[in-house]
């Protein structure tokens, strides 16, 4: 899933190539992606791009004296940008295609969606904060007024551990499963640490890691093409999905803890006394 670090260099990407261009056209092809109906999704048509702008993991493209475009990529969606787009309008049918925008230029990008759980959202709205999900967002990690003394308060009461508040969309805007593990990893914690119980050591400590953590993922993303950033991203990251290979930090064999539909990855001696963390799937498996 695509998260802050790189739907921010998306912004950036689409930033370059969008900005003072106008969109001509924006075909649908998979209508289960539209989650609004007012204004109609044509109602961009005809107006220049004047800005692209990241809410958490949401990407939204403003237009001039017109509505924004938001989407929201999911779990399997990806953003394709192409020079110049086919001839002629997209064919419905089993294949990833889900949306094209055409720029008066003859470029353009597709949204795809791989797989059959289909997560995609676009939505066109007057204001970003009248998509559900934006404006239940809680602050940026990367904002330049989320300090050490916002993480404590965020952090205090929570009952939860420490993966589950990270990922909380509603807590801190933009962090999902593959970043939450980089950063707990940092900060040498356990994901199944509850959030409430972290001493002022501990806050800063994790705060130094969600802050560095994603500021070198966005460097690390800045300027890399739209098609190469999830090569990228993983290629940047030291624990999660790299389950039976040697912490980088360590040493140590990283371990796995498996759910229903997702999986985090920790290293033992950085995080958890040495000590393996259960595994409910796989116990229940060997029973």
């Amino acid at each position: 899933m695509p998260e802050l670090p790189e739907v921010e260099a998306l912004k950036d990407f689409l930033t370059e190539h969008l900005v003072g261009h106008e969109i001509v056209r924006v075909l649908p092809v998979a209508i289960s992606v539209l989650k609004t109906f007012d204004p109609p999704l044509s109602a961009v048509e005809g107006h220049e791009v004047a800005a692209v702008r990241r809410y958490g993991k949401f990407l939204g493209i403003a237009t001039a004296d017109g509505p924004h475009l938001v989407t929201h990529l999911a779990r399997a969606g990806w953003l394709q940008w192409k020079d110049r787009l086919p001839d002629g309008p997209p064919r419905p049918g089993k294949g990833p295609l889900a949306l094209r925008v055409a720029l008066e230029t003859g470029a353009g990008f597709d949204l795809t969606e791989a797989g059959t759980q289909k997560r995609l959202a676009v939505y066109v709205v007057g204001d970003p904060q009248d998509v559900p999900g934006i404006a239940r967002l809680g602050p940026d990690p990367l904002a330049d007024d989320f300090g050490e003394r916002r993480l404590a308060e965020l952090l205090a009461g929570e009952r939860r551990q420490l993966k589950g508040a990270l990922r909380d969309q509603s807590l801190i805007a933009g962090v999902g499963n593959a970043y939450s593990d980089e950063i707990l990893h940092a900060a040498r914690m356990s994901p199944f640490k509850l959030a409430a119980s972290l001493s002022d050591e501990e806050t800063a400590r994790l705060y130094a890691a969600l802050r560095d953590t994603l500021t070198e993922a966005v460097e690390r993303s800045r300027g890399v093409a739209a098609g190469r950033l999830k090569a990228e991203k993983k290629s940047g990251l030291r624990v999660h999905g790299r389950a039976g290979e040697p912490c980088p930090v360590c040493g140590d064999t990283i371990r796995e803890v498996s759910f229903s539909d997702s999986s985090l990855q920790y290293c033992p001696t950085c995080q958890t006394g040495g000590k393996p963390l259960a595994d409910r799937r796989m116990s229940r498996l060997l029973k």
